[in-house]
C-alpha cells in the first residue's frame, strides 16, 4: 500500500469513526418533548430526553443533526427529578430497556387486563429492566436525587406509545 493510499484509508476510517460518535458536551437536555405530559398533568410528569441515537418515541427529531441515525434502536439518556414519573405506557411494538445511571426509580408492570395489578421493583446503579412489547410500564423516581438513565427502544422509528385507561395521561395526545 502507498502512502497515498494510507492517508485515504485513514482520512475515511476518520469519516467514519467521527460520524459514529455523539458525545456528551453536544448533547441538551430536551425537557419539551415530553412536556406535553406535564402540561396535561403537572411538574411531576416532567422529565427530559437526551437524544443520542434516533429520536425514540418521543416524536419527530429529524431537524436534530446531532442525533446519530438509527439503524436497528433507539438509545437515549432520561432524567427524571426527584418525586417525577414516568406514567403508565405501552410500546405496543416493540421492548424497551431501562438501565440506571444515577439515583433510583421504582419500575412496575402493569397486568394488561386489569393496569391497578402490577409488579413494582426499585432499580439502582447499574440495574437494567427489559420490558416486553405490548406490556405497559411505569417508573417513578424515589430517590433524593435526579435519576438518570438509559431508555433503548428496539427499533429505529417506534410507532407512539399509548396510555391505557389505568394511566394517568388515558386520553392525553400530543
Amino acid at each position: 500500500m502507498t502512502n497515498v493510499e494510507q492517508r485515504t484509508s485513514t482520512t475515511e476510517l476518520d469519516t467514519l469513526i467521527d460520524s459514529c460518535i455523539a458525545s456528551r458536551e453536544t448533547r441538551d437536555e430536551d425537557w419539551a418533548a415530553l412536556g406535553f405530559q406535564a402540561q396535561a398533568g403537572g411538574d411531576r410528569f416532567k422529565r427530559a430526553q437526551i437524544r443520542y441515537i434516533g429520536s425514540g418515541a418521543t416524536g419527530n427529531h429529524e431537524d436534530d443533526n446531532r442525533i446519530l441515525p438509527a439503524d436497528h434502536f433507539t438509545f437515549s439518556n432520561m432524567r427524571l427529578p426527584v418525586g417525577a414519573v414516568g406514567p403508565e405506557h405501552t410500546h405496543h411494538d416493540v421492548e424497551e430497556v431501562f438501565f440506571v445511571l444515577e439515583g433510583e426509580l421504582e419500575v412496575a408492570v402493569h397486568d394488561v387486563e386489569d393496569g391497578h395489578k402490577k409488579a413494582v421493583r426499585r432499580l439502582g446503579y447499574r440495574d437494567l429492566i427489559r420490558v416486553p412489547a405490548g406490556v405497559p410500564r411505569s417508573l417513578a423516581n424515589v430517590g433524593d436525587t435526579d435519576a438518570l438513565f438509559c431508555v433503548i427502544i428496539g427499533t429505529p422509528k417506534p410507532q407512539l406509545p399509548t396510555y391505557p385507561p389505568s394511566s394517568e395521561m388515558h386520553g392525553v395526545t400530543r
